[in-house]
């Protein structure tokens, strides 16, 4: 047993996706969760940038004991992930892997999609994790620059946000059978993306499917945490305003919590 919270990170609002569900399908473990509003989004950062970023929010993450960290942000995932996970003494999750292989469970045709930031998709690393595991798989990459912002800003279901996403999603229509949510924050428009690709695409939320992994982790290295102990202290931090973090927050969690403003 390990009574030591999990830590979570992400360039903002994004990794609260995967927060969610971690509480859906581990609701006894606590949470350490530092956002990085103020420089969302990491997409269009040079690497050496979002690699110097992220680094600050793991060590921020081991000043509050974390027994894992959980990379919650594919644009972090695909630049540095590799080298945090060779270099910490815990485990180190990403949300790349998980999500590439639900996507190869899930197609029927062998023709995938995914969504992104401009440096995920210039990664490439979707189509090589993917390919990897299966070389017959046919991959198509689109950077979706504008969809973080519209969900930073908390502008979830409003016509300009609907409007963004068909134009956007338009060179994908109809060529896919599957597609990879390949930023933890487009789960948070899902409902539009739904309906611009058609209902008979599945949607992959690569963050939901590495809570399992996380699941399986804490299983191998016996670190789940005590079911019978006191009540659970979930603390969110943000480099932004502490007031727009908690609206998106809470309704997406349908949880009311405590957000700290945090300086890095």
């Amino acid at each position: 047993m390990d009574n030591r919270p999990i830590g979570f990170l992400d360039s903002g609002v994004g990794g609260l996706t995967v927060v969610r569900e971690l509480m859906r399908q581990l609701p006894h473990e606590e949470v350490v969760y530092i956002g990085d509003s103020a420089r969302a989004p990491y997409g269009p950062r040079p690497a050496e940038q979002i690699r110097a970023y992220t680094w600050q929010l793991v060590n921020f993450l081991l000043t509050k004991d974390v027994k894992m960290i959980v990379i919650a942000c594919n644009t972090a995932t695909a630049v540095v992930w590799e080298e945090i996970k060779e270099k910490l003494e815990i485990p180190v999750l990403g949300v790349i892997l998980p999500g590439a292989a639900a996507a190869i469970k899930s197609t029927t045709t062998g023709k995938i999609g995914v969504i992104g930031t401009p440096m995920t998709v210039q990664s490439d690393i979707y189509r090589k994790k993917i390919q990897a595991l299966s070389p017959e798989m046919n991959v198509q990459s689109l950077a979706c620059p504008k969809f973080t912002p519209l969900v930073e800003s908390n502008q979830l279901t409003s016509s300009i946000t609907k409007k963004v996403i068909y134009k956007s999603l338009q060179p994908l229509v109809g060529r896919v059978d599957t597609l990879v949510l390949g930023c933890t924050h487009y789960p948070l428009l899902k409902p539009i993306i739904q309906n611009a690709m058609g209902k008979d695409v599945k949607l992959i939320d690569s963050g939901a499917e590495c809570v399992r992994d996380v699941s399986v982790l804490l299983n191998y290295f016996e670190i789940n945490r005590n079911r019978d102990k006191q009540e659970l202290k979930h603390q969110f931090y943000t480099t932004a305003s502490a007031k727009s973090f908690a609206d998106i927050a809470e309704t997406w969690l349908n949880y009311s919590i405590h957000v700290e403003h945090m300086t890095l």
